[in-house]
């Protein structure tokens, strides 16, 4: 789930009364490049509100390719992630710097300088920010447009850090990476099943402990082959809907497993581990 702090549409109140309303038992706030909704959201919890892990979402990038890596239930006052997001976030706003040097560049789009100061002002600017822009000043029909046709045609992969940085800053936090959306890389490659395998050799060399292998876009053939892939390398299952709001039309708490079990439906263990992870005090 993703909230104002990175590219979702929906303020961190606003989503905690939306996981409310749907019911939904555990929760995490899995941000770009950003832990605020970690310090942000447990003081917007009740008693009896579901259970919330701390989360990010990490794009990185390396000589064979690009991955997003989750971070779940680290310490957010941990130096490593905080140095982490803080660089993290630092190549954010370059990347957005660059990519409106292009636009002008290459297709001769005018931007206002105030527009261009308010998309940089925002904690983490990305795609979504910059293609809603165009769409504002009428050079693109929608974000879809702004991104295929104008965006994506740039390069800016100098602007990444590393799976490895990434996993490594999340252990050293006491939390667990996850590679995110297994089968779509960044978010819009299509990764074969050969592929695949060959990143989780590597990338669990590194340290990686989840893969996500329930995701609203996966299909059952998918789903199948990520759960063999997570037997055979030894790692945690997860589940993920991205959520963004109105910017993707992704319903709150779908993760492409329907005939998931509800909370009161899990094991006693279950329902104890929950317990444990509030009692913990990773949560605020």
């Amino acid at each position: 789930m993703h909230t104002t702090f990175s590219d979702g549409t929906d303020s961190p109140e606003e989503l905690v009364a939306r996981v409310r309303e749907a019911g939904i038992g555990l929760f995490s706030v899995t941000d770009h490049d950003s832990i605020r909704s970690a310090s942000v959201i447990p003081g917007l919890l009740q008693e009896d509100d579901p259970v919330y892990i701390s989360g990010a979402e990490f794009s990185c990038k390396d000589k064979e390719g690009k991955y997003h890596i989750l971070g779940y239930n680290y310490d957010p006052s941990a130096k490593a992630i905080r140095e982490f997001v803080e660089n993290s976030s630092r190549l954010r706003k370059e990347k957005a710097r660059a990519r409106i040097h292009f636009l002008e560049e290459r297709f001769g789009f005018v931007f206002p300088e105030n527009e261009v100061d308010a998309l940089l002002s925002l904690e983490n600017p990305g795609k979504p920010h910059i293609a809603a822009l165009l769409v504002k000043l009428e050079y693109a029909k929608d974000n879809k447009d702004a991104i295929e046709n104008y965006i994506d045609k740039g390069n800016f992969d100098e602007f990444f850090v590393t799976p490895a940085a990434a996993i490594d800053c999340i252990l050293k936090s006491g939390g667990i990476p996850v590679l995110a959306h297994p089968f779509f890389g960044s978010g819009s490659q299509k990764i074969k099943c050969k592929e695949l395998d060959m990143r989780l050799r590597r990338l669990t060399c590194f340290g990686l402990k989840g893969i996500e292998a329930y995701y609203s876009k996966n299909t059952p053939a998918r789903q199948r082959k990520t759960l063999s892939l997570a037997e055979k390398y030894g790692l945690f299952v997860t589940a993920g809907s991205d959520y963004h709001g109105g910017n993707k039309k992704v319903r709150l708490g779908y993760t492409g497993n329907p005939g998931a079990p509800t909370l009161e439906e899990m094991p006693d263990g279950f329902r104890q581990l929950l317990e444990e992870i509030k009692k913990a005090g990773r949560t605020g």
